[in-house]
């Protein structure tokens, strides 16, 4: 019985490791939250990739920035690497909206900017120093959106990741206990986010 005991203790931490061994942007689900909605059906049936149809939604100013965050969470991420935040530029360059991407981190909307350092930190989440600071900037730019807020905190996360994971775990709780912000996103797709994050709620004692 006691060696049967400290078998199941023995899985239990190693299930906890495995988990945090996870990260914040691979295993943060927001797009179930929305599974009934047309555009995250769409999102889906394209494969990972960011299609015309998609980009379109992304770039119209009335749609909801929760929706526009959970297309890019259904898309998902490669740990070989993607290009959806290069499909989205192109296309935004094409249109002729912006000189030059310098031109567009320093213009673009607040919602345009935290779509594009989404898609650049799923893109490649072992790398999300640039997603970092275009986020910051969409959260300057916006001060009241929870979604945009917490998407920066997520992005935060993923940096500290390598480092400091008390560091990680308050990236996103400041934004949880910020009362100034307007809730946006919706219940369920918040507490998938905590369910993790708050894994790393100890490495803070």
């Amino acid at each position: 019985m006691k060696k049967l005991l400290f078998l199941l203790i023995i899985c239990f931490f190693a299930c906890l490791t495995i988990t945090k061994a996870d990260s914040p942007l691979t295993s943060t689900d927001i797009a179930t939250a929305y599974s009934d909605e047309k555009i995250i059906i769409t999102a889906e049936q394209a494969n990972g990739v960011l299609t015309d149809e998609l980009i379109k939604y992304l770039l119209v100013k009335s749609n909801p920035i929760c929706l526009k965050i959970a297309i890019i969470n259904k898309l998902g991420w490669s740990i070989d690497g993607k290009n959806n935040a290069e499909i989205f530029w192109d296309y935004i360059q094409k249109n002729n909206t912006y000189k030059s991407i310098e031109d567009f981190k320093k213009k673009a909307a607040a919602d345009q900017l935290i779509c594009y350092a989404y898609l650049k930190a799923l893109d490649n989440y072992f790398d999300v120093a640039e997603a970092l600071v275009i986020a910051k900037k969409a959260v300057k730019k916006n001060k009241a959106s929870y979604t945009i807020h917490i998407i920066c905190g997520l992005i935060e996360a993923q940096n500290n990741f390598k480092g400091d994971w008390c560091l990680l775990w308050k990236s996103t709780d400041k934004v949880r206990k910020n009362t100034r912000l307007k809730i946006d996103l919706a219940d369920a797709a918040i507490k998938n986010i905590f369910e993790y994050m708050d894994l790393y709620k100890d490495e803070c004692k």
